[in-house]
């Protein structure tokens, strides 16, 4: 290593310590969340936070990524290892790399931010990654090209509409699988009745069957003032029908 790389590391070591972020720091960037009323301002939020992105995660101690991996993982009947992933608003790349640790090695990533899809870029991951619009542009991918579909924590109020998850089946293949994240809290609980409602409608035109619906009670750590302790949040893993 060399000296310059050294004391690079060394400032950055510096940097940390002399400002670790807090509970509270971590709380106000959530709620300020909720300003963005656009998808423009709410991919400008996501890319002001990529790089404080995992690090505020960890402290809210927020286990979707974790959780909806070892869902997969648990139901998925074909070979891990030549199933291609589709990981809808990736992020920084949580989703697939604990995927990566369950056995699954292809992936695309589809994400509004550029900034974050960078960092995504970083971790070797990804075979492709694509900036999008979700539901104001269509999907870049070919309809019924992925093993698994996943998209975990952009489906809530004020982020993703529901009508993705028509968008989501139509790029699975026949007898693949799409497993869809929402939190369980007050505040989201008009989007997650009209996300189930869409899901059973399609559920009931037989266009995909049931495999599990994990309700899981310590989701993430609660920021709003009329919670406390942890929200709750709900794992739903479909197959599409042959």
């Amino acid at each position: 290593m060399t000296r310059e790389l050294l004391q690079g590391h060394i400032d950055k070591y510096k940097e940390v310590m002399a400002d670790p972020r807090t509970f509270a720091d971590v709380r106000n960037t959530v709620l300020s969340a909720h300003k963005s009323s656009g998808p423009k301002e709410k991919v400008a939020f996501y890319s002001s936070w990529a790089e404080n992105y995992e690090e505020d995660l960890a402290i809210l101690d927020y286990r979707a990524p974790f959780l909806a991996a070892k869902c997969i993982a648990s139901h998925f009947t074909g070979e891990k290892e030549r199933a291609i992933i589709l990981d809808v608003a990736c992020g920084t790349g949580l989703v697939s790399g604990n995927l990566k640790k369950n056995g699954f090695c292809h992936f695309v990533g589809l994400d509004g931010s550029e900034k974050m899809l960078s960092i995504a870029r970083k971790t070797g991951l990804y075979q492709e990654l694509k900036q999008c619009m979700l539901c104001e542009d269509p999907l870049p991918v070919q309809d019924e090209s992925y093993d698994v579909v996943v998209i975990v924590g952009a489906l809530s109020i004020g982020n993703v509409p529901v009508e993705i998850i028509k968008e989501l089946w139509q790029a699975t293949k026949p007898g693949g699988y799409v497993c869809m994240t929402t939190r369980g809290n007050a505040g989201n609980l008009e989007y997650k009745a009209e996300l189930e409602s869409a899901i059973l409608a399609m559920e009931e035109e037989k266009q995909w069957r049931r495999v599990a619906v994990d309700v899981v009670d310590e989701w993430e750590k609660a920021v709003s003032d009329h919670e406390c302790g942890y929200i709750s949040g709900v794992i739903y893993l479909y197959q599409k029908v042959f």
